[in-house]
C-alpha cells in the first residue's frame, strides 16, 4: 500500500506531460476536441486513474486528490490556450484569403442616365401628384369606342382625319391619345376624380424634325361638382410655372371634340409665343357616355406632347434625336 500513492502520482504526472505535449502538437480544432474527450471526458484517461483512488487509505487520498486536481487544471489550461491559438490562426487565414487589395484599380461600371423623355414625364408627374392627382394607365391597343366614340368623335366626325392611326386586322387600333385612359377610369370610378395619364401614342404622320408617328402624351382630367374654366386655368398656370418658370401664358380659343369650350395654351419662350398644351372643359356628351350626370358634375382636361416639352426645355433641334439611341446625345442628360 505504501507504493500506491507514489505510483498513482507518477501516472498522473505522466498523464499531464503526455496531455500537454499532445495538445500543443494538435493543429486543428477537431483534433483538439478529440484530445479533450480522451483526457477529460467521462471515460477519459484522467477519470480512469481517479477511479483507482478508492483503494487508497484515508490519509493518502487528499494528497493524490490534490495532484489530480493540478493535472486536470493544467490539461484544461493547455486546451484553452491551444484553442485560442488555433481560432486566431483560423481567423487570420480567413482574413488573408479574403483580403481585398485596395490599391488595385476598380472595375468601371458606367452609370445609367435618365432619358430626356422620361425626365420630362417624371417632372410632370411629380408636379401633378403634388397637386393631388393620381397616375392612371391603360392599354396602347384600343377599341374604336374608347379611342373615338366615347370621346364624342363618331365614325363620320371630321376630327378623325387629324388623328389617323394604325388599324389592326381585328378592328382595334393603336391609341392616338391617352384620353382613352380617362374614359376607362371614369367608367370604373365615381367622382370626384383627379388623374394624370402618361403614355405612348400613335398617329400616321410624316416623320420630320418636329413630328413622329410614335410619341408620348401626358393628359390630366378632373371631374367634380362646381369645377369651372377658372380652375382649369389655375391648374395649368401652376403646372407651367413649375416646369418653365415665371413666364407669360395665354389661352386661345380652339376646338376639340371632347371638350367645350376648348383652348390652346401658349407660353412666351425666348421672346416668342409657343403652343405647348391643349385644354378645355369636358363635353357633357363625354360625361354622359361614362354614366356621369352633367347637370351635377363638370370637369376639365388638358394634355401635352412630352417630346415638344423636351425640345423646348433641352433646346433640341430635331425630335428624332430622342429616338436614335445615340449615346453621344443621351450622355448629355
Amino acid at each position: 500500500m505504501t507504493n500506491q500513492p507514489s505510483s498513482l502520482e507518477a501516472q498522473l504526472l505522466t498523464l499531464r506531460q503526455e496531455g500537454e505535449s499532445a495538445i500543443a502538437a494538435s493543429d486543428n480544432l477537431e483534433r483538439l476536441e478529440e484530445l479533450r474527450v480522451s483526457y477529460l471526458g467521462k471515460k477519459g484517461q484522467l477519470g480512469l486513474l481517479l477511479r483507482t483512488m478508492g483503494k487508497l487509505s484515508a490519509e493518502e487520498r487528499p494528497k493524490v486528490g490534490a495532484v489530480a486536481n493540478t493535472v486536470k487544471e493544467a490539461i484544461q489550461a493547455a486546451l484553452e490556450k491551444q484553442r485560442e491559438s488555433l481560432e486566431a490562426a483560423k481567423i487570420q487565414a480567413q482574413l488573408e484569403a479574403e483580403t481585398i487589395d485596395v490599391t488595385m484599380p476598380g472595375i468601371y461600371r458606367p452609370q445609367g442616365r435618365i432619358h430626356p423623355l422620361n425626365g420630362i414625364i417624371d417632372r410632370a408627374l411629380d408636379i401633378f401628384v403634388g397637386l393631388g392627382y393620381t397616375v392612371a394607365s391603360g392599354p396602347e391597343m384600343e377599341t374604336d369606342y374608347y379611342n373615338f366614340e366615347a370621346l364624342n368623335t363618331p365614325p363620320d366626325h371630321p376630327a378623325r382625319d387629324m388623328q389617323d392611326t394604325f388599324y389592326l386586322p381585328d378592328g382595334n387600333l393603336l391609341r392616338t391619345h391617352t384620353s382613352s385612359v380617362q374614359i376607362r377610369f371614369m367608367e370604373s370610378e365615381e367622382p370626384p376624380i383627379r388623374i394624370i395619364a402618361p403614355g405612348r401614342v400613335y398617329r400616321r404622320d410624316n416623320v420630320d424634325a418636329t413630328h413622329a408617328a410614335v410619341f408620348h402624351q401626358l393628359e390630366l382630367l378632373a371631374v367634380d361638382e362646381g369645377l369651372t374654366f377658372t380652375d382649369l386655368k389655375g391648374t395649368i398656370k401652376e403646372f407651367l410655372q413649375q416646369m418653365f418658370g415665371e413666364l407669360p401664358i395665354r389661352f386661345r380659343a380652339s376646338y376639340f371634340p371632347f371638350t367645350e369650350p376648348s383652348a390652346e395654351v401658349d407660353l412666351q419662350w425666348n421672346g416668342r409665343w409657343l403652343e405647348v398644351m391643349g385644354c378645355g372643359m369636358v363635353d357633357p356628351n363625354v360625361l354622359k357616355a361614362v354614366g356621369y350626370d352633367p347637370e351635377i358634375y363638370t370637369g376639365f382636361a388638358a394634355g401635352f406632347g412630352v417630346e415638344r416639352f423636351a425640345m423646348v426645355l433641352h433646346q433640341l433641334d430635331d425630335i428624332r434625336r430622342v429616338y436614335t439611341s445615340d449615346l453621344r446625345f443621351l450622355r448629355q442628360f
